[in-house]
Parts: structure tokens; C-alpha cells; sequence
């Protein structure tokens, strides 16, 4: 009868482990990160070359993400997110460097960034070391701006769904919608589809 029970809770384990998974990955439980070597950190700030973190405007901030603080990722310091974003359309992106479907979107989203009419995409690095983060986007060879969240202040703002990657476009008033389809972007015509259809005035 042990033995009955023990190959019963064995194909269980491997049915479970076969089990078709969505194209997003789960996030992980958050860790306390370490301290960090600023030589190196700043060795890899300057061979990402990501371009600047977006700086407050002069306006307000309005919506979920007003009085979010975050770090920037490609260079010291921390970004208002509320007010940096504010007034204008942008397409922000949560991704982790393990998360692999987070991998194979960001080139398509950096694609999409270099396009004639694109909105500034801007990535949001969760569950990661910022040398961890770094690594990813060197050898992505991503340029778009990513900030960091360590305190997880842009995840509880947005209530983010335990998945990655997952996308919102920031409307200018403040409004933020989730990009629902598709939860991966394989092309820059998905993601400005997207964008055009989630930035909409009146859109859900």
C-alpha cells in the first residue's frame, strides 16, 4: 500500500511539473538584497549605456503612481515616477533578468522604442540584484531607460498580477491601463497596437 501511495504522489509531481504554463512566468518571492560593489556597479552602468531615467516635469503628478520613488537603473539616483511620467503617453514594461519570456519581449520592446511615432518605453526591474538587472540588459542589448523597484512601491501602486512580464501604458492625465493581449509581445506592431488601444481616451 506505501509503495501504491508512493508512485501515486510521484506521477503527480511529474504531471504537475509537465503541466502546460502560459507564456508568463511566475514572480518569485522577494529576497533581501545585498550590498553591492559601486566599482563594479558603475563599470556596468557605463557598458549598459542605457539612456537617461525620465526626469520630473514641472506638472503634477496624478494617479496610481503619484508618490512613487523608484531608483533608476542606469544611473545613481532615485526618479519620481508619478511626475516623471506625467503628461504624456508611455509604455511601461515589468520584467526580472530570470524571468525568459521577460528576455525574449525586450528586444521586441527596444524595436518598438526606435520607431518613427513611438511612445518612450520605460522598464521597471523587479526581484533583482541591480547588477543582475544590468547583466540582462547588456546582453540583451536593451538602451530604453529601466529603474529598479526595490521597496516594490510601483508593484503595490499598479496591484501587478504574480506574473512577468506585464505591461502598462501610462496615460498623460495619470490613468494607467494594463495591456491585457497579448501578456508577451513578439512584435513592435503588437506593441503599438497595444499602445494605441490601452492609451485611448475611454478605452477599459
Amino acid at each position: 500500500m506505501r509503495w501504491l501511495i508512493l508512485v501515486v504522489v510521484l506521477v503527480v509531481a511529474t504531471a504537475v511539473a509537465l503541466w502546460p504554463r502560459d507564456d508568463a512566468t511566475e514572480v518569485r518571492p522577494s529576497r533581501s538584497a545585498p550590498a553591492q560593489d559601486d566599482a563594479a556597479l558603475a563599470e556596468a552602468r557605463q557598458r549598459a549605456a542605457l539612456e537617461p531615467c525620465p526626469q520630473p516635469g514641472p506638472g503634477p503628478a496624478s494617479g496610481p503612481l503619484a508618490g512613487v520613488t523608484v531608483e533608476c537603473l542606469g544611473a545613481p539616483g532615485t526618479v519620481e515616477l508619478g511626475r516623471a511620467l506625467a503628461g504624456r503617453t508611455v509604455l511601461l514594461n515589468l520584467w526580472a533578468s530570470w524571468c525568459q519570456p521577460c528576455r525574449e519581449e525586450m528586444p521586441v520592446l527596444q524595436d518598438y522604442a526606435r520607431q518613427p511615432g513611438a511612445v518612450p518605453v520605460v522598464g521597471v526591474n523587479v526581484q533583482d540584484l541591480p547588477s543582475e538587472a544590468l547583466g540582462a540588459v547588456i546582453a540583451l542589448g536593451v538602451r530604453y531607460p529601466s529603474v529598479v523597484d526595490t521597496s516594490e512601491a510601483v508593484q503595490k501602486a499598479l496591484t501587478v498580477p504574480r506574473l512577468l512580464p506585464v505591461s502598462y501604458v501610462v496615460r498623460p492625465d495619470g490613468t494607467v491601463r494594463q495591456v491585457t493581449a497579448p501578456l508577451v509581445f513578439r512584435t513592435p506592431d503588437q506593441v503599438r497596437a497595444a499602445v494605441e488601444e490601452f492609451g485611448a481616451a475611454g478605452s477599459p
